[in-house]
């Protein structure tokens, strides 16, 4: 069952796609990482890390994982940096203005998370039950567009958690809207699959045969579950912690708020099936 719109524009992702060329290597430089989180060193938020070279590039991007920097190989800024860089600094980066790098971070960290809230918005543009707030849902988009394009200064005063509310009541409505689409489809999984157990903490677990059409999984920690052959058709997954998680031969294709970072700290194979606007990691 697909819940999607069978035809929408492609580009209203582009601006939520990563372009490394056009940012000035922002999260190399603003993020923190620690050796007990399992990077082999530890680095302050600040602090360019050791592989930035002269062009903002990675210089050991194809061996991170295999020098023990996986998490940097699934980052996802959503173009946080390139906004950062070519728009709201207009082509400014932290080394020819220094005096503003701290105030770059500060505002890179706020971007990215209305970049978040964007791309959970625009998600949500291509379910079919989404045509009864569509109007809110673009507009909403708007507005969240226009904030990421304000001056630095307007950007650091910004209440994002103020925004952030906002945008949970219409994403907690298109919740509502599919799962009244799914209901004929939950109750004939619920034949040959367990019934789903609602929960937050599902580490290790083994969800193989769960019934998870339009679970809800917001938030839910399901590092190194057993997620094969699963179909998640209307589930909710913002914000769930898929580290390790099998996702082998699941169909994903049509659950909800599915982010790239997510499927980047996941296991996953071919036959694995994604939303179209996701991209199958190169290792899995």
């Amino acid at each position: 069952m697909n819940l999607r719109v069978e035809e929408y524009d492609k580009q209203l992702f582009n601006d939520l796609k990563i372009d490394c060329m056009k940012c000035a290597g922002l999260c190399c430089v603003a993020l923190y990482f620690a050796a007990s989180d399992g990077f082999p060193m530890d680095k302050n938020s600040g602090v360019p890390c050791k592989f930035l070279d002269e062009g903002f590039m990675c210089n050991q991007h194809s061996a991170l994982r295999s020098k023990g920097y996986k998490g940097c190989t699934t980052y996802e800024c959503l173009g946080a940096g390139q906004k950062v860089t070519q728009v709201i600094y207009k082509g400014e980066n932290w080394q020819s203005a220094s005096q503003k790098k701290k105030e770059m971070i500060e505002v890179f960290i706020k971007v990215k998370k209305l970049q978040e809230m964007k791309w959970y918005l625009t998600d949500a543009l291509t379910f079919s039950a989404a045509e009864p707030i569509k109007i809110e849902l673009v507009n909403m988009i708007e507005e969240t567009e226009g904030l990421t394009q304000s001056a630095p200064e307007e950007i650091l005063k910004l209440d994002i958690e103020k925004h952030r509310n906002k945008v949970n009541r219409l994403l907690k409505e298109l919740c509502y809207l599919v799962e009244l689409s799914v209901i004929n489809l939950k109750v004939a999984k619920a034949k040959d699959r367990k019934k789903f157990v609602p929960g937050h903490f599902f580490m290790g677990k083994n969800l193989s045969n769960t019934n998870l059409i339009g679970a809800d999984l917001a938030g839910a920690i399901l590092i190194g579950a057993n997620l094969k052959n699963a179909d998640l058709t209307g589930a909710n997954l913002i914000g769930a912690d898929l580290r390790d998680a099998n996702l082998r031969d699941a169909n994903l294709s049509s659950c909800l708020f599915l982010t790239q970072a997510q499927i980047n700290t996941a296991q996953g194979s071919e036959k694995t099936r994604l939303p179209k606007e996701l991209v199958r990691p190169m290792w899995w």
